[in-house]
Formats: C-alpha cells, sequence, structure tokens
C-alpha cells in the first residue's frame, strides 16, 4: 500500500518530469500547440479485469493522474483476443485522449495467427512503449493434480489423455502459444479452454473447471503464494527472484522454451511527433516511479519502459518469431 505521504512525493516528482517533458514537446513543435492533457483520458484494456494488462494499465493510470491533474481511467474491452478493443483505439482521433494498454497477443501473434485480421498493429497503431515483460509459469491445480515436479506432471497427463483441459486467457494468446510449444516438446494433449483474459482463465484454474494452465508470473504470483496453485515451471531465461525455489524450463530439459509475456502501450495511428513525446514522457515516467517499479517488480513484472522506436523494432522481431511457432505447430485460432 502507498501511504499518503509516499504518493505525495510521488505525485510531485512525476508532475515535474511531466512537465520538462511537456515543455520539451512544445520546443519540437515550435508553435503554441494545445497543453496535452486538456481533459481527461481513457486507456483502452481489450481483455477482462484482472488481466496482466488491466493490473499494469490501472498501476500506470493512478500514477499518471497524479502527475497529470486529469482523471486518467482504464475502460476494459475484451474480446477476439484483443481486435475488439484494439479496433476501437484504431478508430479514435490521434489526439492523446484514447489509448491502449495491451498483450503480446494484440501486439504481435495475431499477425501470425489471424490472416484475416481485422487491424494492422503494425501500420494502425502508434507505438508508444513497452511497458514490461515477465515470463510465464506452469501452474497446476492442487487438488487435480497430485505432481509437483515436471516428470509428474508428464505421467499424469499421458495416464489422463483425453481429460485433461488447461485454461488461457484466449485463443492465440501468449499462454495459449506456450502450452501448445509445452504439448510438442512433451507429447502431451489437453483441451484448450479460451477465455477473455487472465483473471478468468486464473478463476476456472482455481474452481477445479481446468487442471493447468500457462499463467503470467505477474499475475498467477499471489495465488502461487496464497497456495491455491502449484508452479512446476517458469519460461524464463533464468530463476526468477519472486520464486527462486521454481525451475525454469530450460533447466528440466525443454530446450529452446524461453518465453515473456510482454505488455505495450500504444495510441492511435497518426499521433503528431510532438504529442507522442509528451504522452511517451508521461507514461515512462509512471513506469520507472520507484514505488510503483518496485511494486510491479515484486508481482513479477520486468520494466522496460523503452523509447517507440525500440518498441517498434522489437514488435517485428516479435511478429517474425510467432509466425515460425504458429506454421511449425500448424496453430489456428480455435
Amino acid at each position: 500500500m502507498f501511504s499518503r505521504r509516499g504518493m505525495l512525493g510521488v505525485g510531485l516528482g512525476l508532475a515535474t518530469a511531466v512537465r520538462a517533458q511537456r515543455a520539451e514537446g512544445q520546443r519540437a513543435e515550435g508553435q503554441g500547440a494545445e497543453e496535452w492533457p486538456a481533459r481527461n483520458v481513457t486507456i483502452i484494456v481489450p481483455f477482462a479485469p484482472g488481466s496482466s494488462s488491466d493490473i499494469i494499465a490501472r498501476a500506470m493510470a493512478q500514477q499518471m493522474q497524479t502527475a497529470l491533474g486529469r482523471s486518467v481511467t482504464v475502460d476494459n474491452r475484451p474480446g477476439a483476443t484483443g481486435e475488439i478493443g484494439a479496433r476501437q483505439v484504431i478508430r479514435s482521433a490521434p489526439d492523446g485522449y484514447t489509448l491502449m494498454h495491451a498483450p503480446l497477443s494484440t501486439w504481435a501473434i495475431n499477425v501470425a495467427l489471424r490472416p484475416n485480421l481485422a487491424y494492422d498493429p503494425v501500420t494502425q497503431l502508434t507505438r508508444i512503449t513497452q511497458t514490461v515483460r515477465t515470463p510465464n509459469v506452469l501452474v497446476v491445480h492442487p487438488g487435480a493434480i497430485p505432481a509437483s515436479d515436471l516428470p509428474g506432471v508428464i505421467a499424469w497427463l499421458k495416464a489422463n489423455a483425453g481429460k485433461a483441459s488447461y485454461s488461457t486467457s484466449g485463443a492465440g494468446s501468449s499462454d495459449h502459444l506456450t502450452m501448445e510449444m509445452f504439448k510438442q516438446a512433451t507429447g502431451t494433449e489437453q483441451a484448450h479452454v479460451p477465455f477473455t483474459g487472465g483473471g478468468p482463465a486464473t478463476t476456472a484454474l482455481l474452481a477445479g473447471t481446468v487442471q493447468l494452465s500457462f499463467q503470467n508470473l505477474g499475475s498467477i504470483a499471489p495465488q502461487i503464494r496464497d497456495g491455491r496453485v502449484r508452479p512446476i515451471l517458469v519460461t524464463s531465461e533464468a530463476r526468477n527472484p519472486v520464486l527462486p525455489e521454481v525451475p525454469t524450463a530450460v533447466e528440466l530439459g525443454l530446450q529452446d522454451f524461453v518465453v515473456y509475456s510482454w505488455q505495450g502501450f500504444g495510441g492511435p495511428p497518426g499521433m503528431p511527433p510532438a504529442l507522442l513525446a509528451r504522452v511517451h514522457g508521461a507514461a515512462v515516467a509512471a513506469l520507472r516511479q520507484p514505488e510503483s517499479k518496485s511494486r510491479l517488480e515484486e508481482l513479477g513484472f520486468e520494466v522496460v519502459a523503452n523509447s517507440p522506436e525500440d518498441f517498434a523494432a522489437f514488435q517485428q522481431r516479435e511478429i517474425a518469431r510467432w509466425k515460425r511457432v504458429v506454421q511449425a505447430g500448424g496453430i489456428t485460432a480455435d
């Protein structure tokens, strides 16, 4: 919990950073344009409340609102693995008052998975910053799968072939494709049960409706700490300090199994450069604010907060990577 005194200090420091960014943007414009924000700002999250995208967006909104002195609200528009929310943002005016925070499925995987995708995240969205990244965690329902390690889980899945199912935050999400990679690597088969976000997917697992799931460490960490789900492995390059006792997939013999679920902040196409600079400055200041950064790291998120140019280049690499995964597995958005 943030103290009132701590929040006041956060607001003053962040406000100073944002004012400096505004001044820089106005100098770049070379004219006295309207100072953003002159009214309230909406951040669209194209997934359900409780998802990783939602958690990060609300943390950013709180800090940005304190610094900017304007209401910054989160509007959840789930559906079609982010397509519904993304299309709403694309139709919005490029004035900085309708923005979007979404995961890699919306920014990259959809391009690989959906040949008839109704939006183009490269040409129809303005890339502002990659916000965070976090590994996925293979978790099981303790009452459904008695195993506590990977060999035991694989043995249980093979003994219960055709009976096991897994939940995801949606068809084509990183947790979906991570489980597909897992199935290919282990020779197991379990049915896919997609939801409209990580929150509902986790709820299904906690209820025992499904037996296992790959979920973002940032969103599943509280349930792991409470003992409501059992972690089996993480998909990071090295063990994560949030779960130091949990081995990585590579440690356990799953080669080329390093996966990060990342989030991106963007807006409609055609945002003017000076406005983009101001919005980027406010977003990055919110992410790097010490207390919020520390809190995000406690939840398993690594703050990235890169430049629009770096975000765009990274997005292109991710699109190419997931195209290879989808094609190799013959995966469809069912």
